[in-house]
């Protein structure tokens, strides 16, 4: 059977965009790269991310875009009324591990802003995704954090240590996991009108 070439395969089709109440996500590009910069170099934000550095350049924004492409990783520019605020993303560092990982910008702390952006990635992850479970983790110094993960369903499992670039060392971070049964569990629970 001869394929259509006027039809897009799966990998080929147009990239991902979600829409939330307030936000839109789209996968970043290159011209993306002086916002991601001026956004993330911030060391308040590198100290509670393990991979992002200090200073944050547009050097380190390109090389993530780029890596996208060969990594497999999920991630989604966040935008709020057409300006990027921050990232979220699914980080597979291995098979059967997938890590959901989010920064915002630190003018747009408090605002809820991490806790919509974390739902759509969740959704999309389930949606794209054959994993059964997600993992999440926050420093224990960023109570925040973990207020988005609980918020979006995530189930405390421990603390473990993690290394984080910045520091140079490894700090304590709560442990979460999202199964699919209690993501849609809570979805369900959503729709029928209750908050």
């Amino acid at each position: 059977m001869l394929q259509d070439i006027t039809t897009p395969t799966l990998r080929e089709a147009r990239p991902r965009v979600l829409e939330t109440a307030r936000l839109t996500l789209r996968p970043p590009v290159l011209a993306d790269v002086t916002a991601m910069a001026r956004l993330a170099n911030d060391r308040r934000i590198a100290e509670n991310t393990r991979r992002l550095p200090h200073p944050y350049s547009e050097v380190d924004a390109a090389r993530f875009v780029r890596s996208l492409e060969q990594t497999g990783e999920t991630a989604f520019l966040i935008e709020h009324l057409d300006a990027p605020i921050g990232m979220v993303g699914v980080n597979r560092p291995r098979p059967g591990r997938a890590e959901l990982g989010y920064w915002l910008g630190v003018e747009h702390w408090g605002r809820g802003f991490g806790t919509e952006a974390a739902r759509a990635a969740i959704d999309d992850f389930f949606e794209e995704s054959e994993d059964n479970l997600l993992i999440g983790h926050a420093r224990v110094s960023n109570p925040a954090s973990r207020n988005i993960l609980e918020k979006c369903g995530f189930q405390w499992t421990g603390v473990e240590l993690h290394r984080f670039e910045v520091i140079g060392s490894s700090a304590p971070v709560d442990a979460f996991r999202l199964t699919r049964g209690v993501w849609a569990s809570l979805k369900a629970w959503a729709n029928t009108g209750r908050r």
